[in-house]
């Protein structure tokens, strides 16, 4: 028999669904996120063989690499998106002003959430910085759609806190 995929829940047979989530950096919950990029990285291969070796080349791993993050929102008049895109170059500063080095990298935590609303899974990404911001979208007077607008995040890695640990998700009760 296979060991149960939820432990607390032990009657919860489905994964988690990827449309709760929140993203939160600065100690809060950054306003209006709808879509958070996926967390992938990748390890190089390094292959190598010795002189009196088999024909066949043996496999190390190498570097690892993280790729970006993309947070994409509507367009609101919450400034969060552009402020920090700004630490890293802000147009019309005084030369030397246009980035600022000391607070222009965050750490952020993406939390996952259950049906119910609570966090089930989060993960810490390390010393994020806005690579990419994209303020407008492309304007079309005969669109029907949200304007939307993201960064695009570069990170030097990632891990589960495992200190959130699985919810008791709610039971209800039938009315009598």
């Amino acid at each position: 028999m296979p060991a149960p995929q939820f432990v607390v829940n032990t009657n919860r047979y489905d994964p988690y669904k990827n449309f709760k989530f929140r993203v939160r950096w600065d100690g809060r919950v950054v306003a209006g996120i709808s879509k958070v990029g996926a967390l992938k990285r990748t390890t190089e291969v390094v292959t190598h063989r010795e002189g009196n070796d088999p024909s066949s080349p043996r496999h190390s791993p190498g570097q690892t690499q993280y790729d970006p993050i993309m947070l994409e929102r509507g367009v609101t008049h919450d400034k969060d998106f552009e402020q920090w895109s700004n630490k890293v170059w802000n147009y019309g500063a005084y030369p030397g002003d246009e980035v600022s080095l000391q607070d222009f990298r965050k750490d952020i935590i993406i939390e996952l959430m259950n049906e119910a609303g609570q966090v089930a899974i989060a993960y810490k990404v390390y010393r994020c910085w806005v690579s990419e911001f994209q303020a407008l979208p492309e304007l079309d007077s005969n669109a029907n759609a949200v304007a939307i607008q993201y960064i695009q995040l570069q990170n030097e890695g990632w891990e589960r806190d495992y200190e959130t640990n699985e919810p008791t998700e709610p039971t209800f009760l039938e009315p009598a």
